[in-house]
């Protein structure tokens, strides 16, 4: 069975930084893109980052210069940096990865259960 288990979330400060974590856990794991999403009360899911196999990233705009995606695909995790945090960036996010299990068949795309972001002073 396919797990994403996300860490780093909390209270921070505008201005301030936060490190968010997820890693995947199973068997005869193969993984493609991995992202972040996030979504605030009452707004849409919104993709943050992601980032595939080879490492080529993709940004939402707003958060494009404060904000790093990266992963280590020996350690199965995607880790999200995230600096000069403002209390729009108030939301529950979310780790994906599309997995595959074994060396054939299709990709899914697997979700953590979420951690939560507060920006406020």
């Amino acid at each position: 069975q396919v797990q994403l288990v996300e860490s780093g979330g909390g209270l921070v400060q505008p201005g301030g930084s936060l490190r968010l974590s997820c890693t995947v856990s199973g068997t005869s794991l193969s993984i493609n893109t991995m992202g972040w999403y996030r979504q605030a009360p009452g707004n849409e899911l919104e993709l943050v980052a992601s980032i595939t196999s080879r490492g080529i990233t993709k940004y939402a705009d707003s958060v494009k210069g404060r904000f790093t995606i990266s992963r280590d695909n020996a350690k199965y995790t995607v880790n999200l940096q995230m600096n000069s945090l403002q209390p729009e960036d108030t939301a529950v996010y979310f780790c994906t990865a599309e997995i595959r299990q074994g060396n054939s068949g299709a990709f899914y795309l697997h979700w953590g259960q979420g951690t939560q972001v507060t920006v406020s002073s």
